[in-house]
């Protein structure tokens, strides 16, 4: 049987990227990256917020063809159930799709302000005033998960939650969003997860630059 492929636009760039590779690699698949390259017009738009809809990550798994993170991370859960890739508990279950269905149609204002580059770190960086709501609410999204489920994670063991935020971490370092003690110390454990250290490195080495992500604004 053919091994599974997820296709990726850029390490450096592409939060929903990261998300799909994330959520692969937590539900234990081997699988091979087909890579866009920055100049395809499709990527470009996913990258830079353009497209109506996001058709990268793409995962292709036993013959089955899933692109949309949440369905990719569905997908994987059913197909690797015990790796729990979401709550066992119904109620625990629910509040995770909620929070993930939020970041997957919301903070808009926080991607347009704030846009993914790992490579990048902007120290006392001035941030737009209509990304603070959406700062504020992931601050009380996090708060409220690790102190209902005791953490280390957003629901104890690691989730889609985690993936689907994961991202955002790396927004945070980039721009110095500033943390309350706990909320620093959950980010900084989701930036050290070995798989997110295996693509911050791919990351790093990407040559490609994408101008309108690269600007000191």
């Amino acid at each position: 049987m053919a091994r599974a492929t997820l296709t990726l636009s850029s390490k450096n760039y592409s939060s929903w990227s990261l998300r799909g590779w994330l959520m692969a690699k937590l539900a234990g698949i081997e699988f091979d990256e087909v890579l866009i390259e920055h100049d395809n017009a499709d990527a470009r738009a996913e990258i830079l917020l353009l497209s109506p809809s996001i058709l990268v990550p793409c995962l292709t798994y036993e013959g089955v063809k899933v692109w949309d993170t949440l369905a990719i991370g569905e997908f994987l859960n059913e197909t690797r159930p015990r790796k729990h890739l979401l709550p066992k508990d119904r109620a625990q279950r629910a509040h995770c799709r909620s929070i993930c269905g939020e970041m997957h149609s919301g903070f808009v204002s926080l991607r347009q302000a704030l846009p993914m580059n790992i490579r990048a770190h902007f120290p006392g960086f001035k941030i737009w005033t209509k990304a603070f709501a959406d700062i504020d609410r992931i601050r009380a999204i996090w708060t409220e998960c690790l102190g209902a489920y005791g953490g280390p994670f957003l629901f104890g063991e690691i989730s889609i939650a985690d993936a689907m935020y994961a991202p955002v971490v790396s927004r945070f370092r980039t721009y110095d969003v500033k943390l309350a003690p706990n909320l620093q110390a959950y980010a900084d454990r989701i930036w050290d997860l070995p798989a997110l250290q295996e693509w911050r490195e791919a990351a790093q080495a990407e040559k490609e630059e994408i101008e309108e992500l690269e600007v000191e604004f």
